[in-house]
């Protein structure tokens, strides 16, 4: 693992996000778009369709870094994107999500 300093991290916007919605993208068998409220609506794209059925996602609270550098994802513009653990063979991936209640677009420090 390859340390940054402190200034670097505090570049990144961490905030809470809440999804909104789930859709499926045609052609992509690991990819959803997500509608999330992070004091602001935004879309993503998130690679978490095998470990997360769209009724599962749909109300939970996560955390994104709402600053990353917008992407085009299979055609998608994706405005940030959501942190997950995972295991060393990205077999199982989990959410990291909130275990209290917080406004959407609060930041993460």
């Amino acid at each position: 693992m390859e340390n940054i300093i402190f200034e670097d991290f505090q570049k990144m916007e961490l905030r809470v996000a809440e999804i909104k919605t789930c859709e499926d993208i045609e052609g992509a068998d690991k990819l959803y778009k997500l509608t999330i409220d992070a004091g602001e609506e935004r879309n993503i794209v998130a690679g978490i369709k095998q470990h997360y059925t769209k009724e599962e996602l749909i109300g939970k609270k996560i955390v994104i870094v709402a600053n990353l550098e917008p992407r085009k994802l299979r055609g998608i513009m994706s405005h940030g994107m959501l942190l997950a653990a995972s295991n060393e063979d990205k077999s199982s991936i989990v959410l990291l999500t909130l275990d209290k209640a917080i406004p959407n677009g609060s930041k993460v420090s």
